[in-house]
């Protein structure tokens, strides 16, 4: 018996309430649909229904099935109609993965957006800062910033870049003294985040001769967070290094100061990661063009 044919009738039956409605909707007779959602039942080991004889309800087993089903169901149609060339609107469940500071700065009214654009598309956003797994977290799509990299079962899409910048407070320099070359780092305190995967080895180009320099730091305060390192260093803590977008409006404050200006630090890539196989997915790839629009 047909798998997929057995989820929609499923499906169906929670949409509706009921088996009876769920048959008319289908085209099918009642008995074929029971017939259909108890192999699914047999299939899996669980009891996914609740059954009275005036009502049908999911399980939580049932609940939490029945979203997997209509997110699989979508996709399933949405490769056939890729492949056919016959696609025109999206539909089902996006589950995207972002930054915690880029989330919360940038992406609230970019989803919004993007919802009001694409009505039958549900998006379920989460905001961390640690490097996600797309494929054994269930994600259909990553949005990361970070290094450049490459990985064969993934496929990264560039959007644009935000360079890095040293910076530190005023009260910090003004007592801990000013460097104007990255040998001196080494007598400073540093505000490390957790998650750059250069790890406690900062890379400076010279502006003037591209000479590249590494310099070892060994951080006082080690955060997984922009904002509480962005914060920490305000409150004359140390020397931090940092994206633009985090710290703009310190700098145009003058709550932090650049420093080591003839030196550039490796600029960050905002890129959506997704796995190979979602390459056909309407949804993801409308989502990675609408922020390629939004920030390219």
């Amino acid at each position: 018996m047909d798998k997929f044919e057995s989820m929609r009738a499923f499906t169906q039956v929670v949409e509706e309430g009921s088996f009876a409605a769920a048959a008319r909707k289908m085209q099918l007779s009642r008995s074929a649909v029971n017939k259909l959602v108890i192999n699914l039942e047999n299939q899996l080991g669980v009891q996914l229904l609740y059954r009275t004889t005036r009502t049908v309800t999911p399980t939580d087993n049932g609940r939490a099935f029945y979203e997997r089903c209509i997110d699989i169901l979508s996709s399933l149609q949405e490769a056939e109609l890729a492949i056919s060339h016959q696609h025109s609107e999206p539909k089902g469940i996006l589950r995207i993965n972002a930054p915690m500071s880029f989330g919360i700065s940038f992406l609230g009214s970019k989803v919004a957006e993007f919802m009001t654009r694409y009505p039958d598309v549900k998006i379920i956003l989460t905001l961390e800062d640690r490097f996600v797994d797309p494929i054994s977290e269930g994600y259909d799509l990553v949005i990361r910033i970070t290094l450049p990299q490459e990985s064969p079962s993934l496929v990264a899409h560039h959007i644009t870049t935000f360079p890095l910048v040293i910076c530190a407070a005023p009260s910090y320099l003004e007592a801990k003294g000013i460097p104007v070359k990255p040998s001196e780092l080494k007598k400073h305190s540093y505000l490390h985040y957790g998650y750059y995967t250069k790890g406690c080895q900062w890379e400076l180009t010279n502006r003037h001769n591209d000479a590249v320099e590494q310099v070892s730091i060994d951080g006082i305060f080690c955060s997984n967070n922009g904002e509480v390192l962005r914060d920490a260093a305000v409150g004359g803590l140390g020397i931090i290094i940092l994206p633009t977008f985090i710290i703009k409006d310190e700098l145009e404050q003058g709550k932090l100061e650049i420093i080591l200006p003839d030196y550039r630090p490796p600029e960050l890539t905002l890129c959506v990661i997704y796995p190979v196989n979602r390459h056909l997915s309407t949804k993801v790839q409308l989502f990675t063009q609408f922020l390629q629009e939004c920030f390219a």
